[in-house]
């Protein structure tokens, strides 16, 4: 054996080589850290390769108002897009939201605030994109949706805590006027499933939608299955409608809810897009989309949905898409890097 091979087979060889080896790998991940780090710096310090226009330009007109999704500095940022022109320049905000909504009056914008406490807190803002009041919310942003006029906001985090999860997740969705005082938890609210007085402490209630400043509609989950129900704020009541119906949303007209319906099947669910005639009580599926719907829809008008789908490819990019409101349509691509689209018309 040579002295060389002798030294490196001895008992302080092998510890010398030991550590030689080790720092070889932690070399090799710090590099690889460094790198990936340096590369997620690159990627959200980049300047956006959407076009873009200054506020002024879209703010007082019928527009979009939508989360820009490009992996880029603007990365989370509300945006806005003129209305007849989705696919055009868009104007960006200084404010950034997990879910946004928007009227003519003023937006909701659910936000989370990371640090060594991470907060969750509802920002109610003014038509200038003025905050006006700020509210401390119980968990993890889901859904915010505002009345027609704009004078109450709708809600829905994800909570801990709850003894009955069932489902693997908890809901707290709350309805308040804007600037003013709070119906509490919807939980609270009298719940009447097929016409029947029910207390389940199961229910989870989430994906509110107005119809004015009485009525609305949501989704109620308990015992294993979901219910769009439609509430009545003065009553205090929630009554269900129907099964199998997610996250609804009205038309402008309020003459239909779209909503969000589970394939049957196993395995990981698949959601495809529904809309009930609230005159002839007549459900119209939508064609089944190769990707799943997971989200509540908005309308663009009274004849068409938009919606948002991740791209497969492309971690933390959705796109928001338009398809007609009736069977067989097709999905076209309407604004690319958004999320969360609320419709101004005037």
């Amino acid at each position: 054996m040579s002295p060389v091979l002798r030294r490196i087979l001895s008992p302080n060889g092998r510890a010398v080589a030991f550590i030689a080896v080790a720092l070889a790998v932690v070399g090799t991940v710090a590099a690889y850290v460094l790198g990936d780090a340096a590369r997620y710096h690159s990627l959200h310090t980049a300047a956006p390769v959407v076009a873009s226009v200054p506020e002024g330009r879209i703010a007082d007109g019928p527009r979009i108002v939508f989360r820009h999704t490009g992996v880029d500095s603007k990365y989370g940022v509300v945006a806005m897009v003129a209305l007849d022109d989705p696919g055009g320049p868009r104007a960006f905000t200084d404010l950034a939201c997990d879910r946004i909504d928007a009227t003519s009056t003023g937006a909701s914008c659910l936000q989370t605030k990371r640090g060594v406490v991470t907060r969750y807190d509802l920002l109610e803002l003014d038509r200038h994109w003025k905050v006006t009041d700020k509210i401390a919310l119980p968990g993890l942003p889901s859904r915010t949706r505002l009345s027609p006029d704009g004078s109450l906001v709708a809600t829905t985090t994800f909570v801990a805590g709850h003894s009955y999860m069932q489902t693997g997740f908890s809901t707290s969705t709350e309805i308040r006027h804007v600037d003013g005082r709070s119906y509490g938890d919807l939980e609270k609210f009298h719940l009447l499933i097929d016409g029947h007085d029910s207390q389940p402490a199961d229910r989870n209630i989430w994906g509110v939608t107005f119809v004015d400043d009485r009525t609305f509609y949501a989704t109620v989950a308990t015992g294993g299955r979901t219910y769009l129900v439609r509430g009545d704020l003065p009553s205090r009541t929630l009554r269900t409608l129907r099964t199998n119906a997610e996250c609804p949303s009205v038309s402008p007209d309020g003459t239909r809810v779209a909503y969000k319906v589970r394939a049957p099947g196993s395995g990981l669910p698949h959601w495809s897009i529904a809309v009930l005639d609230l005159v002839t009580n007549h459900e119209q599926v939508l064609r089944r989309e190769t990707a799943s719907v997971d989200d509540q829809v908005e309308w663009l008008d009274d004849d068409t949905l938009l919606y948002g789908l991740a791209r497969e490819h492309e971690p933390g990019v959705t796109d928001v898409w338009r398809i007609d409101a009736r069977a067989n349509a097709r999905p076209h691509l309407l604004i690319e890097q958004a999320w969360s689209p609320a419709v101004v018309r005037r």
